[in-house]
């Protein structure tokens, strides 16, 4: 089954990184896309910071990746990083963990100056991990995202960065399916042919 899986890394219950990586399944689900998430923060501190690949709850969120068709990456960016879960999930993804994966980046700063974290901090991991095809990442800062008494109010251009990354991604896909459908059909056009080539050679 096609899907996507959306990571949240943010240590809190309540964020604005997991705010905006909400927005964006929300975005992807009405475009008729299947999304399934991993809290890398509900998932057991011991199994993920000794690499515990036994352990249900790491294989599962592993095993989610692996089968993915794209990956929604959120993460509060502080000290020039992105956060330690993310770091530490993608640490047990082996080298080839996110080839051929459609990626998008979302991340939330207290200011702009956080934002190249993600051009120089977490892409570089994603493209060593096999990631070829990055989307155009979202960022918001505190100021984009103010406090409100049910969550976080998000500016309306916010959101819609949000919507049209969503957009993208549901593209992409699309895209990639043409294109196995295309293979596949010259796949089976070719087949006679090569057949016809086997018994000429024989």
């Amino acid at each position: 089954m096609s899907y996507v899986v959306s990571i949240s890394g943010s240590p809190a219950v309540q964020s604005r990184s997991t705010w905006l990586l909400s927005l964006a399944e929300s975005a992807l689900r009405s475009r008729g896309l299947t999304v399934r998430r991993i809290d890398a923060r509900a998932l057991p501190p011991a199994a993920l910071m000794h690499a515990d690949f036994a352990h249900p709850a790491i294989r599962e969120a592993l095993e989610l990746i692996e089968h993915a068709q794209a990956v929604v990456i959120a993460t509060p960016l502080y000290k020039a990083s992105y956060s330690g879960l993310i770091k530490t999930l993608l640490d047990l993804l082996p080298q080839t963990g996110l080839a051929g994966k459609i990626v998008l980046p979302i991340a939330t700063g207290g200011s702009l100056a956080h934002l190249l974290a993600l051009d120089y901090a977490l892409k570089p991991v994603l493209s060593s991990l096999g990631a070829r095809h990055h989307l155009t990442n979202v960022f918001a800062s505190d100021a984009d995202m103010p406090k409100s008494d049910t969550g976080y109010s998000v500016h309306a251009e916010t959101a819609q960065r949000v919507i049209a990354s969503a957009d993208a991604l549901a593209h992409a896909l699309g895209e990639q399916a043409q294109l196995r459908e295309w293979r596949s059909k010259a796949a089976v056009a070719q087949a006679p042919a090569l057949a016809g080539l086997v018994r000429c050679a024989t």
